[in-house]
């Protein structure tokens, strides 16, 4: 299992996904200065937009480029996870940021889990990652926003069964303003955060300390 401890400037950062959340995700390491490769099911070619845009620190690829960074932030509508994630190589390790919520538009209607945690069915399709569930619970427009609010920061809530792995995700929230809440394993901290169901999802708050 790999868990080099790179520190997050010398971690490569993948994001598959480029609807509201991946794309906010995408301009919040921008805007730190933390370069990116971010794919859709569309390919490179439909991302110029968003690429021009967050040149030079974001850059079109593939999914199996972005999956191959040392993190990576999945946000993909939920019905669309399976096929965004088949036949990808063995995760070995690496970490991968859960953001994703079991609920799309237009109807909103939330997904049959029979009675399992969002990021469990996650971590099924991601065998041999590191899982952290972040940057699923506030709007996109807080994600891409500056954090610092108020003069505060905004909250951002976290949590996984690795402790190396949420050390990595908390070094990054920090990087791009956030404080982070660490909210423990993934049957608590998950089931916490997860839209719909938990009660953080949507709440808009800001550490004073």
């Amino acid at each position: 299992m790999s868990s080099k401890p790179q520190g997050v400037s010398q971690m490569t950062i993948g994001i598959i996904g480029a609807g509201n959340i991946g794309a906010a995700f995408a301009r919040a390491l921008a805007r730190s200065g933390v370069r990116a490769t971010i794919a859709n099911s569309r390919g490179p070619a439909s991302l110029e937009e968003l690429t021009s845009e967050l040149s030079p620190w974001i850059s079109a690829g593939t999914i199996e480029e972005a999956a191959s960074a040392d993190i990576v932030l999945i946000a993909v509508p939920w019905t669309k996870l399976p096929a965004a994630l088949a036949g990808l190589p063995d995760w070995n390790g690496r970490i991968v940021i859960d953001a994703n919520n079991p609920i799309e538009a237009p109807l909103y209607k939330p997904a049959e889990l029979n009675g399992r945690l969002s990021s469990e069915i996650v971590a099924d399709l991601v065998p041999g990652a590191r899982v952290v569930k972040a940057f699923n619970h506030l709007f996109a427009k807080l994600v891409e926003a500056d954090p610092s609010s108020e003069g505060g920061k905004r909250v951002q809530f976290y949590s996984g069964d690795d402790t190396a792995a949420k050390t990595e995700v908390a070094a990054l929230i920090e990087k791009l303003g956030f404080f982070g809440i660490d909210l423990g394993p993934l049957a608590v901290g998950a089931r916490l955060a997860q839209f719909p169901g938990g009660p953080l999802p949507g709440l808009n708050l800001v550490n004073f300390g």
